[in-house]
Parts: C-alpha cells; structure tokens; sequence
C-alpha cells in the first residue's frame, strides 16, 4: 500500500526551495520511502526518532546532508512531511519539533 504524502506549508516550501540537482533526490527519496513508511521494527523504510519526536520518522540524505522528518497517520495512511532540511547540529530536529507543538501532531 502507497501512503498518501502531504506536507506542512513549511516543508512544502522548503521542498520548493531546494537546488534543482537536489530535489529531485529528495522527492524521490520521499516517494520510495511514501511505499512503507513504517518503522524498520515493523518491516519498513522508517528511522524512528525518540524523545519530543517520539511517533515521528527521519528520511537521511546523506549525499545531500539532508533530512527528511515525517509522522504516519495511520488511520487515514497519511504520511505527513513536518520538515526538509540540513541536519546542522541537531537544528531540523528542534523546528520539527515546533512545528508538531505548532499543528498539535
């Protein structure tokens, strides 16, 4: 089963903002990721996060120094894209955990 992708506004437009080379990387890396997105536990493509971000999921780039944060909807097989962003100490990590006390995800 392919689970449905949205993004939050932010990460809609960090998408768009990406380098041309680079986004075609990171939309297909969402897109293979988007067929299970599941945690590794539970068969899938998933890297679980702990802490605030416990229930959320990373995507890493590492060519690209990117990651991608997401979170499962499970009930509605959504997976919904919280941040795309550079690692830098930790920083994609702190604002996607914003952004989930912002839109109480």
């Amino acid at each position: 089963m392919k689970w449905e992708v949205k993004y939050l506004p932010e990460a809609d437009s960090e998408l768009e903002n990406l380098d041309n080379s680079v986004l075609h990387k990171v939309r297909k890396s969402i897109e293979k990721v988007a067929q299970n997105p599941l945690p590794k536990s539970e068969g899938g493509y998933g890297k679980p996060l702990g802490g605030e971000l416990a229930g959320c999921s990373k995507i890493k780039l590492l060519g690209a120094g990117l990651r991608v944060v997401y979170k499962l909807v499970r009930t509605a097989g959504v997976m919904r894209v919280i941040v795309i962003s550079a690692r830098a100490d930790d920083e994609v990590y702190i604002e996607a955990a914003k952004r989930i006390k912002k839109y109480d995800l």
